[in-house]
């Protein structure tokens, strides 16, 4: 068991673990699963200068380092590389960081998209295999701040205008 199975397991989370070919991004692990890449979600690592915080979007989608700014309420945020990623967070393969901050005592921010979502599907730590939850048990474990972090689509932004 990983790291993330047996945190699922301990808060008594239904999962089902499912080894894929290896994938890099979210989008190659959707293409993996044979499934959309909304159903996948990625986390982003942000350095906030008082420390790592996750950002969790679709994986079909963009991070919206402003709107992230926001709502982490730091003028200081910007993406984590990938060398302090291997330093910060050993054990997990690059792109394969779960959506659990509570692992790492990182606070955790997820788009309101995300949550429109019945189930999700995410790395759970390896580049070959990928966790699906309900998404409230998800997160109704893993304290979360739900704000908007993702940048719109321009057929959104259309709609805005």
């Amino acid at each position: 068991m990983s790291t993330v199975t047996d945190q699922l397991t301990k808060w008594g989370v239904p999962y089902e673990l499912i080894p894929h070919e290896q994938a890099f991004t979210s989008t190659d692990e959707a293409l993996a699963l044979g499934i959309s890449a909304d159903e996948v979600v990625k986390t982003i690592v942000l350095d906030t200068g008082s420390g790592h915080a996750l950002a969790v979007i679709p994986g079909s989608r963009r991070l919206d380092i402003r709107a992230a700014k926001r709502a982490v309420g730091a003028k200081h945020v910007r993406l984590t590389t990938e060398e302090e990623i291997e330093k910060d967070f050993p054990g997990y393969e690059l792109g394969a960081l779960p959506p659990l901050g509570s692992l790492h005592g990182a606070p955790t921010y997820v788009d309101p998209e995300v949550m429109r979502h019945e189930t999700l599907v995410f790395a759970a730590g390896t580049q070959t295999e990928s966790v699906r939850v309900r998404t409230e048990d998800l997160f109704g474990n893993e304290p979360v701040t739900v704000a908007p972090i993702m940048r719109l689509s321009a057929a959104e932004e259309d709609l805005i205008e």
